[in-house]
């Protein structure tokens, strides 16, 4: 594609451009497929035929994303440096991040460095996780690899209604499980669920201000042709972009496409639910929402100067918490006066003295809505 660069501005961060030749084209392939190349490595050559594999899915939306298994190569137990090492110069303190607690330590990875790698596994005191994003659906989703027995979870190069395949390495008859979907859909472990561990996005700054002792990922030691300076999907993440990659569903057009949703699946009888992130933005720089889902009391809580949102379960010790946003930095609870962060710990107050967390929700995850809304048709949109 020729042309003079254009540039464009990230909906939820305006001083964050990023070019791209002109004229756009309107065919996600030629978008998505440049960029899956772009973060390639020499280590993906096997290609795999998506018409040759049995699977539980609709045949039809399942594709090659143009790029062999292991092309954009998962990280396995990176390093991690603190927050002023030079390692992680490369992170703008707007930059998004995918923050998650393994065995008490917070712990950041940052869209930087998912962009490339989309999945970074993280063994601790015999705890196996992987943390993974689709930079194609925008889905930062955590799993437990137990009932994979462990196994890496690696990029397979398929891509279904445009979002992250993944498949498990520790056995040669592979099967394939869709990130969004957290199960096997395809080979010998069809039907087997991955256990959901909750992360929390945010911005980097956000991140830090609330885990300022934090370790974060720094990429791949190996080195490459990787800048993780470098948003590689050009004008992808534009909130009225419609491009995914193709073969997607209809879009739902109650949202812009790409709108980053808060999604809580359906569960006992209840309808999943997307809680939009300029919804909760226009209720307030802070939004505590309480309701009712599968049977149980929860609270979504939403930080816009953190840029971020999460779902948890409204009671401690089996005592409910009624929150409200409080200031400018979080949210009190009508019970005991204690002060919470978005993080779901409790900083000042009764509560803040037994160290008391909020439970997360595991499943909800952060998506751009056109996929959420294609995963779960369904879906409710709560607004205020």
């Amino acid at each position: 594609m020729a042309g003079a660069p254009v540039w464009h501005m990230s909906p939820w961060n305006p001083s964050r451009r990023f070019s791209m030749p002109t004229p756009y084209r309107n065919f996600a392939f030629l978008l998505t497929a440049a960029a899956l190349a772009a973060a390639c490595s020499d280590d993906g050559t096997s290609f795999q035929n998506p018409q040759e594999l049995s699977c539980d899915l609709d045949m039809r939306f399942l594709a090659s994303g143009g790029v062999g298994i292991d092309a954009i190569p998962a990280l396995t137990n990176p390093g991690a440096v603190g927050i002023d090492d030079p390692a992680v110069a490369f992170i703008e303190e707007e930059n998004r991040v995918v923050g998650i607690i393994l065995n008490g330590e917070p712990i950041a990875i940052p869209h930087n460095v998912l962009w490339w790698h989309e999945i970074v596994n993280l063994d601790a005191g015999g705890t196996r996780v992987a943390v993974t994003y689709c930079p194609l659906t925008g889905t930062s989703m955590g799993f437990d690899r137990a009932k994979a027995d462990g196994a890496e979870l690696g990029v397979s190069g398929l891509l279904f209604q445009s979002n992250l395949v993944m498949y498990d390495r520790n056995r040669p008859d592979i099967s394939h499980w869709p990130q969004i979907m957290g199960e096997s859909r395809c080979g010998p472990r069809t039907g087997t669920s991955l256990d959901a561990v909750a992360v929390l996005e945010t911005t980097w700054a956000g991140w830090k201000s609330l885990h300022p002792n934090t370790r974060v990922i720094f990429g791949d030691p190996r080195g490459g042709n990787r800048d993780y300076r470098i948003f590689p999907y050009g004008n992808y993440e534009d909130l009225h972009n419609p491009l995914f990659f193709e073969p997607f569903p209809d879009l739902d057009n109650r949202r812009p496409p790409k709108e980053r949703v808060l999604g809580i699946p359906g569960r006992n009888g209840d309808l999943a639910t997307a809680f939009p992130f300029n919804d909760l933005d226009e209720e307030g720089s802070l939004t505590a929402r309480h309701l009712t889902h599968g049977g149980e009391e929860i609270v979504v809580l939403w930080d816009g100067v953190r840029e971020g949102a999460m779902a948890y379960k409204a009671r401690v010790n089996g005592a409910p918490v009624t929150l409200a946003p409080d200031g400018i930095d979080g949210f009190r609870d009508v019970e005991t006066g204690s002060l919470w962060l978005l993080n779901g710990r409790a900083v000042e107050g009764p509560m803040a003295a037994q160290g008391a967390m909020l439970e997360p929700v595991a499943d909800a995850i952060v998506a751009f809505w056109g996929a959420w809304a294609a995963f779960h048709p369904e879906s409710q949109v709560d607004l205020h």
